[in-house]
Order: C-alpha cells, then structure tokens, then sequence
C-alpha cells in the first residue's frame, strides 16, 4: 500500500453539543448520515460520538487534499462502524468521485474521544504502484 495523505482534526465536544442543541435536526441531519445519527444517539455520550465524528470527517478531508471544495457534501464522508466496533470510512458523492480519480483502495480512521475533546486521524492509501 502506499500512503497519498493523512489528516487528523479535534475539536471540543461541547462546540458540537453547542450546535446540536440551537440547530437541532438541521444541524444533524446536514451534518451527520442516518446511520452516523442513529450510533451517536444511541450511545450515552452522543455529544462525544458526535464530535467524534465531525472530527473524522474533517481529517478524511484532509488526506483526500481536498478540504470542502464545491461539491462535497458532510454527508459524503460517512463512518461506519465494523462488527468488532472499530470505525470505517465509507465515501459518497463527491467525496468518493475525488478518491476514484486519486485511485483510492481505502481511508482509515482513528478517532478517539473524552469528555472535552474529540480527535481523528486519517490515512488515504491506494493499493497502485506510485511513479
């Protein structure tokens, strides 16, 4: 494999919980897939999952080298959970359409979190031969 990026990001939870809390579902909903909605509400601490998450979003852009350039979308960069419980990147729309073109095998993902802060770190790696 070889690495073409990494990105990392923190951010406080209660910014985010901040958000949720004036924005509601318009903020979430904006933000955050079903599926990403659904694990964070479920969990005691959504504020941290949340945050958790937005953290990863914004370092899986990072590694990408994109930032959020027109036509990316929040929603576009999803974190999915395996069986085990460890979090996976799942790309959408113009998020994945960057990664087809960079020749992407996949995204991993660390995201850690606590009471205050929320952080991620992103590797992008591609299973082709670099020139």
């Amino acid at each position: 494999m070889n690495l073409i990026g990494i990105g990392t990001d923190i951010i406080e939870c209660e910014r985010i919980d901040r958000m949720v809390q004036r924005h509601g579902s318009h903020f979430v909903d904006r933000v955050f897939t079903k599926r990403e909605i659904q694990y964070c509400t479920d969990r005691k601490s959504s504020d941290q999952h949340f945050a958790g998450r937005w953290a990863a979003k914004e370092a899986v852009l990072k590694a990408l080298g994109t930032g959020w350039i027109s036509g990316i979308a929040w929603t576009d960069v999803e974190v999915v959970n395996e069986s085990s419980g460890a979090p996976r990147i799942q790309l959408h729309g113009g998020a994945a359409k960057i990664a087809e073109e960079k020749q992407l095998s996949e995204i991993q993902i660390s995201i850690s979190h606590c009471k205050s802060h929320a952080i991620a770190f992103a590797a992008a790696v591609s299973k082709t031969e670099m020139i």
